[in-house]
């Protein structure tokens, strides 16, 4: 690794106060299991390191029944595998956790990291696509919200700009709701060959009837990719297997996935089709109960 200058944050606005000074020179440090990586193989060579990794601003997870969950960017993937808040109320993103990496990365891993690090395959950022997640991203002037939707940009690269750091998750509640996360990797806690995220959410009224829906696409992609035609076609809609095996369908030719070692552009393209059916029957069966 390049030598470099490294900063302990005692708050957030240090931290934003460095990132202004030395802009793309420097690297925001969480967990570190992410960027530590990519300094050993050469990849990135910051010349300042700011470490926020003990910013107790930013180590939280609250949860209201008007405002929904909010996460600080420092908490590890192990504080929200473990919340109760998390579990009673996104059980999708409790269940998801459990699945990532190893006990030991969950530790130390922070969610803010993850997600800023924009690796296609991951967990959390399918899940939390799909759950319709927000974050904050704060700088010395100020701070924006953007939408996950809007925050992946291409392999590895997000909307964050080189003055900025993420501080902060928000997922809305969303009435009757519930969904699912389906992982296909070699080993259960391995990065996915194929992931596929459903969040469903039924009509006060009608038990049977979509309100609405997200299905998020993992692996298959230059960024964790929505299906909109599979969701335009279950929204307003009672859903039926024949229009979840179409919506299915869909979403198999939605995806952009690639031929490397671990399966065939046209093998991933199947793993959609089925991980999305079954998801989206189990999001259902959820949705149903709550």
């Amino acid at each position: 690794m390049n030598t470099f200058k490294y900063f302990t944050a005692k708050t957030v606005k240090e931290a934003c106060e460095l990132l202004s000074q030395y802009g793309e020179e420097a690297k925001i440090l969480g967990g570190g299991q992410s960027l530590v990586n990519l300094m050993k193989q050469n990849l990135v060579y910051p010349s300042y390191i700011i470490d926020i990794k003990d910013l107790s601003d930013l180590d939280y997870i609250r949860y209201d029944k008007k405002d929904g969950l909010r996460i600080g960017a420092v908490s590890t993937h192990r504080m929200v595998e473990t919340s109760e808040a998390v579990k009673e109320n996104f059980t999708m993103l409790a269940e998801m956790e459990r699945t990532l990496a190893s006990v030991a990365v969950r530790n130390w891993g922070t969610v803010g990291g993850s997600l800023a690090h924009a690796d296609p395959a991951s967990d959390l950022a399918a899940t939390l696509m799909a759950l319709g997640a927000r974050v904050t991203l704060t700088r010395s002037q100020g701070e924006r919200v953007v939408s996950l939707d809007d925050f992946f940009v291409d392999y590895f690269e997000t909307a964050l700009r080189s003055d900025e750091m993420l501080t902060e998750i928000h997922i809305p509640n969303s009435g009757r709701g519930n969904g699912f996360y389906y992982k296909f990797a070699q080993r259960e806690t391995d990065l996915a060959v194929v992931s596929v995220a459903v969040y469903l959410i039924l009509g006060p009224d009608d038990q049977d009837l979509c309100q609405d829906i997200r299905i998020v696409m993992g692996s298959v992609g230059s960024t964790p990719l929505r299906s909109r035609r599979g969701e335009d076609l279950l929204k307003g809609q009672a859903i039926t297997g024949p229009l979840i095996e179409e919506a299915a369908r869909m979403s198999a030719e939605d995806a952009q996935p690639t031929t490397d070692i671990n399966g065939s552009e046209q093998y991933k393209r199947d793993l959609v089709h089925v991980l999305v059916s079954r998801s989206i029957k189990k999001a259902l069966s959820r949705a149903s109960m709550t």
